[in-house]
């Protein structure tokens, strides 16, 4: 299957006031790299590029004189697809920064060419910690969350209300074994035990003989390290085995309320999970919603498109700040040095792995009776400080964080 490379343009008029700019080609270029049409495509999809349009419009380009274009890219989930696709836009069209990624592989792999190249890599969509860990690079910043905020928020939780024996149902590739092994330490850390684990993979439609390895552990939990599509077919499949009637509790580590809506409230009622950014969540959200729909009525926006129009808004400011685009290492230094805040995701800020930092939110999913409209799908269990909702500065191993 051929990688699909559509191309959205945004452009504002160039003034007097942007003369002495020195972004490349006279053009600020922005590449949403993400999966348009796979398992993930309702949490990256085309929601994604709307998302950095929002973010362009909102800054202020054309009034800054400031000419921004926006291109999109389907990495169909393969690093080796994501790879050419950054080098032919880093190289060939120009582009400046990527954003998203949404796969851990291909993100590892896109950091890694960023920093080659010296272009800016802000991955929102990716789970691996990596990114901010072993594999940090001064030319990528990670946005939105990452397995061990996850990890820390829903495993913690399910731990301290009795499930203290689990096993793992991974998906196997960079991400799930992120997902799988943040929660363990969790698990391991809080007096539980893990009885077991096995990998499926990605894409994968027959979750039978998995799930029978789950029940015949008899642990209290079966964690879900996977997403999207997988992580769906799951629970539904889980169901048709009866494997909560026969006592053991489904965790989702990554899920998102489009899922929710996938699955139903019947079958995902009391699921509880963490997230960085939920629509319904305040006033500003909701308004940002509403636009953000315009363009795609019925659907709802995910985290991961709220961290692409807080990503690129900041990306901006730091770009106007620098009147240049030129280098992409000075670039994310400037970002790391200028407040976060947005009216997405609030106060934060960018750390020296970075790790961009903010609140955390630990969810449970609505029974039907509690939900009122179409969307209504969350109640907060409990707000998870930027401080304490990531991985501790010092224990990342990242090269770039000194002492």
């Amino acid at each position: 299957m051929k990688a699909m490379r559509s191309v959205i343009v945004m452009t504002a008029a160039l003034v007097s006031t942007a003369a002495h700019a020195q972004y490349t080609d006279g053009i600020v270029k922005i590449g949403v790299l993400t999966d348009m049409s796979g398992l993930y495509s309702d949490v990256g999809g085309s929601g994604t590029v709307t998302a950095a349009k929002l973010a362009v419009e909102d800054f202020g380009a054309a009034a800054k004189g400031i000419k921004v274009e926006i291109v999109g890219g389907d990495h169909l989930n393969k690093p080796d697809v994501g790879s050419n696709i950054a080098r032919t836009w880093f190289d060939v069209d120009k582009v400046d920064v990527i954003v998203d990624g949404m796969s851990s592989g291909v993100s590892l792999a896109v950091s890694e060419i960023a920093r080659q190249k010296n272009k800016l890599f802000l991955a929102t969509g990716p789970a691996t910690p990596d990114l901010t860990g072993s594999k940090c690079s001064p030319n990528t910043i990670h946005w939105v969350y990452d397995s061990w905020a996850v990890a820390n928020g829903t495993v913690k939780a399910a731990v301290k209300t009795g499930g203290d024996s689990w096993f793992f149902l991974t998906v196997d590739y960079a991400g799930g074994y992120a997902l799988e092994g943040d929660a363990i330490a969790v698990v391991e850390a809080n007096g539980g035990k893990v009885l077991g684990k096995v990998r499926h993979p990605l894409s994968n439609n027959d979750f039978s003989s998995f799930l029978l390895q789950a029940q015949a552990s008899r642990a209290k939990v079966i964690g879900l390290a996977n997403a999207g599509a997988d992580m769906i077919n799951s629970i539904k499949q889980a169901a048709e085995f009866g494997v909560v009637k026969g006592g053991q509790n489904i965790v989702a580590l990554l899920m998102w309320a489009n899922d929710v809506v996938a699955l139903g409230l019947p079958a995902a009622q009391g699921i509880v999970l963490t997230e960085a950014w939920y629509w319904d969540m305040n006033d500003s959200s909701r308004a940002w919603t509403r636009r953000w729909q315009a363009e795609r009525p019925s659907k709802l926006p995910m985290s991961n498109h709220a961290g692409i129009y807080s990503a690129v808004m900041h990306y901006l400011k730091a770009v106007e700040t620098l009147k240049s685009d030129a280098d992409g290492r000075a670039v994310a230094t400037k970002m790391k040095e200028i407040s976060t805040e947005d009216r997405l995701f609030g106060k934060g800020a960018i750390r020296a792995d970075g790790r961009k930092i903010h609140n955390m939110y630990v969810f449970e999913v609505k029974t039907p009776a509690e939900s009122k409209y179409f969307g209504d799908v969350y109640k907060l269990r409990t707000t998870i400080p930027a401080a304490e909702a990531f991985r501790p500065l010092k224990d990342g191993g990242c090269p770039l964080v000194g002492g």
